[in-house]
């Protein structure tokens, strides 16, 4: 059923869309009809998914097979550490079961398995052919040309810099439409391997998660294509007619040749997460520990969380929370922008259940599952200038508002699921209480019964 709470989601999507507009290269050449056409097919495919009996039990299915994906990858992990793993059996009394919940040992090898299970479909021409389908359907539902319409499909399962591979003798061809909306989609989606992690992440505060992490990563891209050719408009004079040749940078000799490479690829990405964590982490610490001499403000200290929850509280109601829920929300899309969408998982996971509302917990699950954040564009700058040097600078003058595309295309995705029913997702609307004027500066919610990193 229809209700308030889903018509103020409609706000969040003329806002994303607006904003997009406003700052567009040539506010004349707004794409009606694509506009039109990504909002429907996010839509449409929310209520195949949730609604279509046979489309529901298979993203059951994927919450299945994410559950057993991560118990055998814990098999793996107690192997090598031991009860570090946070095995049951433990050589010491047990005070906090919550503790043995360790980022490290639990989220990371999850990514070396599935980056390794991602080449072995690779080789088998599994993941391939989804690729090339996923291609497809851009191609003639967004009016992508083929190589942009591949990549675009790439990166949905691959990433922001390996979807890219798959076109890389195109780069330098592509037009600057083209190229920024190949950045604006990276940063709007996840890849595969991160996807199982953030389920991983979520999975005991957030039912049935992994199937909200898939439909969160492929609906976005949509979302990422219209948003960056708003941005940037099409010419259609500057794109350079091509035959569409995949690239074959990965070849592998045999199914073992790739599962070794693929954990190869995985642990370098492991290691960029775990790195990257620790020194925003670390830099935030700092900042805080400065904001902490100003003294307790409304009986908390000031901290950076704190104050991103005043600045996205507004555009947090936007996509359909509750204004109970939105300074807490908006610390969530702030921490995402600034620390990384995994620190805001964790975050979010930490959040003990009705601390929130469940609605706000689903719909921030999908405004944050996107590589829209600070140090993206750092991996973007590397990862491009290896791909298509001859076109570094022009990417380093695209980059920024390409993050700023990729984090409204996550909004604008969350504003469609805000829109839907809230019985949809199998859960009564939660009655909403009386809105306030303006967010406070309440303190940091609770922490919730599980450790977390």
């Amino acid at each position: 059923m229809f209700r308030l709470e889903n018509a103020q989601s409609l706000v969040g999507v003329a806002l994303a869309i607006g904003i997009c507009w406003a700052l567009s290269e040539n506010r004349r050449a707004f794409p009606w009809k694509l506009a039109i056409g990504a909002v429907l097919v996010q839509a449409v495919l929310v209520l195949a998914l949730f609604g279509l009996p046979a489309l529901r039990a298979g993203l059951h299915g994927v919450g299945h097979a994410v559950d057993g994906l991560s118990a055998s990858t814990q098999a793996g992990v107690a192997f090598v550490f031991g009860f570090l793993a946070g095995t049951p059996n433990q050589p010491y009394a047990v005070t906090d079961p919550g503790a043995l919940f360790v980022f490290a040992f639990r989220v990371l090898p999850v990514i070396l398995v599935v980056c390794a299970l991602a080449a072995l479909l690779w080789h088998w021409r599994i993941l391939r052919w989804i690729t090339q389908g996923f291609g497809i359907v851009f191609e003639k539902t967004m009016g992508l040309r083929g190589p942009p319409a591949l990549a675009t499909a790439a990166t949905v399962f691959m990433g922001q810099v390996e979807g890219p591979i798959f076109i890389r003798s195109y780069l330098p061809s592509l037009s600057r439409s083209e190229l920024f909306m190949l950045l604006a989609v990276g940063m709007a989606c996840v890849s595969g391997s991160t996807m199982v992690a953030y389920a991983t992440i979520l999975k005991d505060v957030l039912p049935n998660a992994a199937s909200h992490v898939l439909t969160a990563s492929i609906i976005s891209a949509p979302a990422g294509v219209l948003l960056a050719r708003i941005l940037v408009p099409r010419l259609a004079e500057a794109e350079v007619t091509v035959e569409l040749r995949p690239e074959e940078d990965k070849v592998y000799e045999s199914s073992v040749d790739a599962l070794i490479k693929g954990a190869g690829d995985g642990l370098s990405i492991v290691l960029n997460v775990a790195a990257t964590l620790i020194v925003f982490v670390a830099l935030v610490a700092m900042v805080n520990g400065i904001l902490g001499l100003l003294g307790d403000v409304r009986g908390a200290p000031v901290s950076v969380e704190r104050l991103l929850g005043i600045v996205f509280a507004p555009l947090a109601w936007s996509l359909g929370i509750r204004w109970a829920d939105a300074p807490t929300a908006g610390s969530l899309l702030g921490v995402k922008l600034v620390l990384t969408e995994f620190t805001a998982f964790i975050r979010m996971a930490a959040i003990a259940p009705g601390v929130i509302d469940d609605r706000t917990r689903v719909i921030m699950t999908y405004a944050l599952c996107g590589f829209a954040n600070i140090a993206s564009v750092g991996i973007n700058v590397a990862g491009y200038s290896v791909l298509a040097p001859e076109r570094r600078t022009e990417i380093i003058g695209m980059v920024w508002k390409a993050m700023m595309a990729g984090f409204l295309a996550t909004c604008l995705t969350a504003s469609v699921v805000g829109v839907m029913p809230s019985e949809l997702f199998g859960r009564e609307p939660t009655p909403r209480p009386a809105p306030v004027l303006a967010p406070t500066l309440a303190p940091n919610p609770a922490p919730a019964t599980r450790a977390t990193p």
